[in-house]
Parts: C-alpha cells; sequence; structure tokens
C-alpha cells in the first residue's frame, strides 16, 4: 500500500512536471525543437573548437562570438515590433529555413576543406542576424501554442529543460564527431536537424489571433516598448541584472577551448565534457522549475541563481582539475539557467500581452545581445591578463549583481503585487471586488 502510494504521488508529480504537452500544438512545437536543438548545440561546440584549431587565438574567439550575437543587440526590438504586429507562424518558418541554409552552407565549405577565417566570421554574423529575429518571435509564440492559459509557466520550464537537454546531448556528440570525423559533419547533421522544428511548425493548427489594430510608425512603437519596460522597475531591474550576467559572466563559454587545451590538457573530448557538465546542471535547473507551482518567490531565485553562477564560474577559473572544473560548470550551468528562465517566467507573467513581443525582445538583447560584447571584451582581456583572470573578474561582477539585486527585492515586490492579484497568482480582494481566484498556476524562458 505503501508503495503503490508513493507511485501515485510520483506520477502525480509527473504529470504536474508534464502538464503543457497536453497541448497538441505544444507536443508539436517540443518534438521538434528538441531534434533541431541537439543539431544547434552541435554546431557551436564545432564552431568554437573549428575556429580555435585554424587560428589558436583567444581574441577570434571572440571575434566569432561578438558577431554572431551582436546582431541581436541591434536587431531584436524590431523583431519584437514584428512579432506583436504579424503572424509568427510564418515569421518562424522563415527563421528557421535560413538558418537551416546557413549551416548546410558552412557545412559544404568544411567538408571541402576550403574554410577561410573571413568565411567563418561572415556566416556567423548571418546567423546572428536570423537568430535576432527568431528568438523573440520564438519567445512571444509559445503562448499561442497552449489551451490552457495557466500551463504557459509550466511550458517555458519546459522549454528551458529541452534547450538544457540538448545542451547536455549536442556538445557530447560534437565532442566525439569533431575528434573522430571534424568538424563539418556536425555543421550538416544542424542543417538537417532544422527540418524537424520546420515540419512541427507547419502541421500545428493553430486559433486565428486578432491583430492589433492603429498600427503605428514602428520607430514610435518601439519608443513605446521601451518606455512600457524601462519604466516599471521590476522589468527593468530584471533586464539589468540579466544584461550584467550575459556581459560579464556568460563569455566563459567562448574561453572554454583555452581551458580544456591549455589549462586541462585536453582536446575535443574534454571540451564536449566540459560543455556537456554545464549541461548537466542547467538540465538540473529546468526540473527544479518545472516542478513548481507558482511564480512566486522566484523574485530571491533571480538573486541567488546570479550568486550561484558567479560562484561557479570563478571556481572554474581557479581549478585545474578535470574532476573540480566540471563540477564548477554544473554549478554555474544551474545558475545560469535558473536566472534565465525565472525572468522570463516573471516578465511573461507580468507583461501586457500587446507588449509581449517588444518586451521579450528586451530580454532577447539582455539574455543575448550583451554576450557578444562581453565575448569581443573576454577575448581581449583574456590576451592580455589570460583566461583564468579574466573569468574571476567575471565571477565576481555576477556575484555583486546577485547582491544588489536581492537587497531590492523589497522595493520590487509591491509594485508586483497588485498584478499577481488581478492574475489570482495570490488570494486578495481588490477594492470593488470579489475575493480573487484560488491559487493556480501562472504563466512564466532558452
Amino acid at each position: 500500500m505503501g508503495a503503490s502510494a508513493q507511485m501515485e504521488k510520483v506520477g502525480t508529480r509527473l504529470r504536474l512536471m508534464l502538464r503543457a504537452l497536453n497541448s497538441r500544438n505544444y507536443r508539436l512545437f517540443f518534438a521538434g525543437q528538441s531534434v533541431s536543438l541537439v543539431g544547434t548545440w552541435m554546431q557551436q561546440v564545432a564552431m568554437s573548437w573549428l575556429v580555435y584549431r585554424l587560428t589558436g587565438s583567444a581574441l577570434l574567439l571572440g571575434v566569432v562570438g561578438f558577431v554572431s550575437q551582436i546582431p541581436t543587440f541591434l536587431l531584436a526590438p524590431v523583431a519584437g515590433v514584428l512579432a506583436d504586429r504579424w503572424k509568427r507562424r510564418p515569421l518562424l518558418l522563415a527563421t528557421q529555413t535560413l538558418a537551416m541554409v546557413q549551416a548546410a552552407v558552412l557545412a559544404l565549405f568544411v567538408l571541402t576543406g576550403t574554410t577561410p577565417i573571413w568565411l567563418i566570421v561572415a556566416l556567423s554574423a548571418l546567423l546572428g542576424v536570423v537568430n535576432a529575429f527568431d528568438i523573440p518571435i520564438r519567445q512571444s509564440f509559445v503562448v499561442e501554442l497552449v489551451e490552457k492559459k495557466e500551463d504557459l509557466g509550466n511550458a517555458i520550464a519546459l522549454n528551458s529543460s529541452m534547450v538544457n537537454g540538448a545542451r547536455l546531448i549536442g556538445p557530447s556528440i560534437a565532442g566525439v564527431l569533431v575528434a573522430t570525423l571534424g568538424e563539418g559533419i556536425c555543421f550538416l547533421i544542424n542543417a538537417a536537424s532544422y527540418l524537424a522544428v520546420i515540419i512541427a511548425i507547419a502541421a500545428m493548427r493553430l486559433k486565428p489571433v486578432p491583430q492589433r489594430p492603429g498600427r503605428k510608425h514602428i520607430l514610435h512603437e518601439l519608443r513605446e516598448g521601451f518606455g512600457y519596460a524601462f519604466d516599471f522597475k521590476p522589468i527593468r531591474y530584471i533586464l539589468m541584472l540579466l544584461g550584467l550576467v550575459s556581459l560579464m559572466g556568460m563569455p566563459y563559454v567562448v574561453l572554454m577551448p583555452i581551458f580544456a587545451r591549455e589549462v586541462l590538457h585536453g582536446g575535443a573530448h574534454t571540451f564536449g565534457f566540459l560543455m556537456a557538465s554545464v549541461g548537466i546542471g542547467a538540465f538540473c535547473s529546468t526540473l527544479y522549475l518545472a516542478s513548481r507551482t507558482s511564480v512566486l518567490g522566484l523574485g530571491r531565485v533571480i538573486a541567488v541563481a546570479a550568486c550561484v553562477f558567479g560562484f561557479g564560474i570563478a571556481g572554474f577559473a581557479l581549478s585545474s582539475s578535470l574532476v573540480l572544473s566540471p563540477l564548477f560548470l554544473a554549478l554555474a550551468g544551474f545558475g545560469a539557467m535558473a536566472q534565465i528562465a525565472s525572468s522570463n517566467t516573471i516578465l511573461q507573467t507580468i507583461v501586457d500581452d500587446d507588449k509581449r513581443g517588444r518586451v521579450m525582445s528586451f530580454f532577447t538583447m539582455s539574455f543575448m545581445g550583451a554576450t557578444p560584447i562581453g565575448s569581443l571584451m573576454a577575448g581581449a582581456v583574456a590576451n592580455r591578463i589570460g583566461a583564468q583572470n579574466t573569468l574571476l573578474i567575471g565571477g565576481a561582477a555576477c556575484l555583486l549583481g546577485g547582491a544588489l539585486f536581492g537587497r531590492e527585492l523589497r522595493n520590487l515586490r509591491p509594485l508586483v503585487r497588485p498584478i499577481y492579484a488581478r492574475l489570482g497568482i495570490i488570494p486578495e480582494v481588490a477594492a470593488g471586488m470579489q475575493a480573487a481566484a484560488d491559487l493556480t498556476c501562472p504563466p512564466e524562458d532558452p
């Protein structure tokens, strides 16, 4: 009887964690993206190793990281306006097709042995432009895929688990393939993997979404979106902390080949193993977030997670052990994903629907747009003071940012509380209204 009750409890918990998969469109999205993201992580690992193998330069690692992500900083706001104006499915089909073409062209040149560094930089920049539009549109598209509004938060948490499951699998496969067959095969597999998500998006049955009336000039809508996001302190502070962590901490990824080869004295296998360690920590983080039933308390999670991430990369910078380094990276992966997904969750919960695309584009700017600037800085600084000292500085900045955000939480909670009350997230009686609804799972991310 005890064992049966325990199994039933586990089953109930599992159904709670996977409840967004009850929606057919989200199941298709989840399946297609799960395949495609494995290929994406394979390409990222292969690209870093290819650049370092061809050049041996930390600066060029930073340059490639910069050009592949700086378009997100520059173009994501425009993508946010488009996501609020136009149907999102055709936009996503276009971006996924262009990304597939980019991977196929890269595979062709690498497999034929004609890969000048300028071509790698150019193709990385092209993918950056595609991603600048794809990411905020895809973030906004998720809300159309779940049949029950209260399942949106779970869908975002499952998205994060999907990304990090792929981060766990993709680098491991890439490490083996790069060592045995070379980088080109990883790019080819990535190109083929886009077919899964393209087919999934095309097969969805979506309800008509009413278009916003009274479109204004795109610059006016950009200003409106900026004003909305940065005049409201909770949104502004979340974006600022995310930008700080992305600028100072996330560039550890572009320096990873240096640690794999020069600090840990390994090769492509070691590099893949280190990247997989990040994925393990991040995946554990998403399981924790998926098991949560409320957005309440995620502000504190954001603050603690930023500190955990900073501690993880600082520990990794100081370690020269093949045992301790993956453990510190797993800790960093846990902290990074907890902060990113929790920030996404709160933003998706408190944002107005007609401004969702633009706010999520600012989230994308903070999350991915600041990273290329940090990558360029990290590559240049690492050339002068070494990769280990560079990561130590970044870790300290993340620790400080998390601590300051935690101190500010007491001032942010009163601003968010009325929104939570209106949504029924907290039981509260508003003036002139009936008692708030019972506690439910609110809308809630990579």
